[in-house]
């Protein structure tokens, strides 16, 4: 699996999100691809109260490297941008969403084609082509 996407989820069951990303419990994370999906590894936060204290959400966002999307029932304003710098959509999903239907709707994605939120993260994962500029060379460039 080795082009798989990391997913997360906002979860204190490991099999719904129930939990607000900034007094998560623990995160869910899974590798995703086309035809597979693998669980990764469970980050464990215990209790914290939603008391707008941005040095929780450093802990967190960084247990969610290499992830590209976490979801979660609702995320605040400031972590949504500290999610976003770190290339992190965040999804915002109805209570208790089953984790399993999630990743099967996001399996389904993939294979009929991504969205546009998908579709960027995908490219993010990708190295950039060393030719890309040689084409834009060759269609040329008029004033």
């Amino acid at each position: 699996m080795t082009t798989a996407l990391r997913v997360a989820f906002a979860t204190s069951d490991l099999k719904h999100v129930d939990q607000h990303f900034g007094a998560a419990q623990s995160f869910a994370i899974y590798a995703v691809d086309q035809e597979k999906v693998c669980f990764v590894e469970a980050n464990e936060f215990g209790q914290l109260a939603m008391d707008g204290n941005e040095d929780k959400l450093a802990v967190k966002i960084a247990a969610l490297d290499g992830c590209i999307a976490v979801y979660s029932q609702a995320v605040g304003a400031s972590a949504i941008q500290q999610l976003k710098a770190q290339g992190i959509q965040p999804v915002k999903v109805s209570p208790g969403s089953e984790i399993q239907g999630l990743l099967e709707n996001l399996q389904e994605e993939l294979r009929q084609g991504p969205s546009s939120w998908l579709a960027k993260a995908i490219a993010s994962t990708m190295p950039a082509d060393p030719s890309r500029f040689d084409q834009m060379e060759n269609e040329g460039w008029e004033e």
